[in-house]
């Protein structure tokens, strides 16, 4: 950590991530300008938490190439970005969880970080998404009260605007957490989508330029999204279903090997 005088901050990013895109890449980018130019924080890592094959969605390959993908997205953006493959390999985890497994692999086993004076600090997990997700969290029963106290409450969340959802109506319903809500307006606006590119695959159009080279490269030498039936038989589930507890300290997220 260069400057002591900020607050050290990771961004994570959750999401299907099938497959990763440019505007992806470009949310952190966006989110870091937003940071040095605009807070207090100063960011310390970022990573990239593809869903579980557990979460039900249309288009969603299986982990191992999600992972894979992902990797090789991050491998172009230098050494800041990782991916972390802890929710791709587990059950169905809520975004809640997923934080929690960050803040304890971040600040727990790894220690937090240390300051260029040789002072260790926390370490604030902060989730990192677009503004169709704030949509969805200002919609009556999409989103548990708990978990979303949880999140907005002790995480927070950095947004950035995309095509097609009204960001300053969805914060309005979450004025309780609004400090804790940093709303990130698109300079440049690029509404690629994960969804458009599997499109555009399986009409056997051109997807350079719209992916890293390398994702573009591990799509065509795989055979991928030929066709949109690749979602995974799991069991209907929501994001974030409403009416269920907050964890107990015994679902905490245990430490993986692969640390952040």
């Amino acid at each position: 950590m260069k400057d002591s005088t900020k607050t050290p901050v990771v961004l994570v990013a959750c999401g299907s991530f099938s497959p990763v895109t440019y505007l992806h890449l470009r949310m952190f980018e966006m989110a870091k300008d937003y940071i040095r130019h605009n807070t207090e924080f100063e960011i310390v890592g970022a990573y990239l938490s593809p869903v579980s094959d557990m979460y039900k969605k249309p288009g969603l390959l299986n982990s191992r190439h999600r992972v894979n993908m992902c990797n090789l997205a991050a491998e172009d953006s230098g050494n800041w970005l990782m991916v972390d493959p802890w929710e791709a390999f587990q059950s169905y985890q809520r975004t809640a969880i997923v934080l929690d497994h960050f803040d304890y692999e971040v600040n727990t086993v790894l220690g937090g970080v240390q300051t260029e004076e040789g002072e260790h600090r926390s370490v604030h997990v902060m989730l990192l998404a677009g503004s169709d997700l704030i949509s969805t969290m200002s919609e009556p029963g999409v989103w548990s009260y708990s978990d979303l106290d949880h999140i907005l409450g002790r995480y927070g969340v950095f947004i950035i605007e995309r095509a097609g959802s009204g960001m300053d109506q969805a914060t309005d319903n979450l004025a309780k957490w609004r400090h804790n809500i940093y709303l990130i307006n698109q300079l440049i606006q690029n509404d690629v989508s994960s969804t458009k590119v599997r499109l555009f695959l399986r009409r056997g159009l051109s997807v350079r330029y719209l992916l890293p080279n390398t994702v573009v490269d591990y799509i065509e030498q795989n055979g991928l999204y030929l066709d949109e039936t690749v979602s995974n038989p799991a069991t209907d589930k929501g994001k974030e279903p409403a009416k269920r507890e907050p964890p107990s300290q015994s679902s905490q997220p245990q430490p993986t090997p692969s640390g952040c």
